[in-house]
């Protein structure tokens, strides 16, 4: 796939900026066209853009809050205008919680937005994938699985007490992802989810410190070092190539061993 009219065709959701433009980046090298999906900053989603535009591909940027049910329509009907139809959905937007309240005080201004981005975005985002996707799938080249792959964090198994709705959400993005994969399977449809650790984004930066010394000092990571979003994108693109044709619903950890829960 190397010409742009032979690509298939990817979204990315949260693709302007951290691991989201590393993903879109990689899939664009990987031999995609991707629509990069961003909610507000429009400078970062041209850089974006251009860095995929880079490897040859084909990159609309398509404006939308995915956490707004009118505009998750209009986001993926731009993109199947843009490029045809979909192969590859990357649910990979998220927002954290405006202030990191305790437990006890989270307030419910706070926990709504957190809940519509990181999870029911997401999850009506892939009902309407999953629904074009089978009703295309005759549309596909022989070979091609349709997959959609889900950008977890291991916050969906490490209590957070300060971040308790961005945990929640996450937690139940994994519940999520067995859901769409059993339910889908019969339709030849993947679902995967890749769950990140600490790695080096805006979200993190605010932490940097506390990280810094649980990873370099402490030994909190088997592999002593922050990942970065292309750690993620490389996950992706292996998924996306077809490394796992007799897998669904898996968890693909990229968090430089945190899972193993070494004493």
């Amino acid at each position: 796939m190397t010409e742009t009219t032979s690509r298939l065709a990817a979204v990315v959701t949260g693709a302007s900026r951290g691991i989201g433009r590393a993903i879109a980046v990689a899939l664009g090298a990987a031999g995609y066209n991707v629509a990069i999906n961003y909610r507000a900053n429009d400078q970062a989603a041209r850089e974006a853009a251009a860095r995929v535009q880079q490897t040859g591909a084909k990159a609309p940027l398509i404006r939308a809050d995915i956490a707004d049910r009118t505009q998750r329509a209009d986001l993926l009907q731009r993109a199947v205008d843009a490029l045809g139809p979909l192969a590859l959905l990357v649910n990979n937007a998220g927002i954290s919680a405006g202030r990191r309240d305790d437990l006890l005080e989270i307030d419910p201004a706070d926990f709504g937005p957190v809940m519509a981005t990181n999870l029911e975005g997401p999850f009506f985002l892939t009902q309407q994938v999953a629904r074009h996707m089978i009703e295309c799938r005759t549309a596909y080249p022989d070979g091609v699985t349709p997959t959609i792959i889900n950008i977890g964090s291991i916050s969906a198994y490490t209590a957070s007490v300060n971040r308790a709705e961005y945990c929640l959400a996450k937690a139940a993005m994994t519940m999520m992802t067995k859901l769409f994969a059993a339910r889908l399977a019969e339709h030849a449809i993947h679902v995967h989810e890749i769950r990140p650790g600490i790695i080096a984004t805006e979200m993190t930066s605010a932490a940097q410190a506390k990280y810094d010394r649980l990873i370099l000092e402490q030994g909190l990571l088997p592999i002593r070092r922050w990942g970065q979003p292309e750690d993620v994108a490389r996950a992706v693109v292996a998924i996306a190539r077809g490394a796992l044709p007799y897998s669904t619903g898996t968890v693909i950890d990229v968090d430089g061993g945190f899972h193993l829960r070494c004493l």
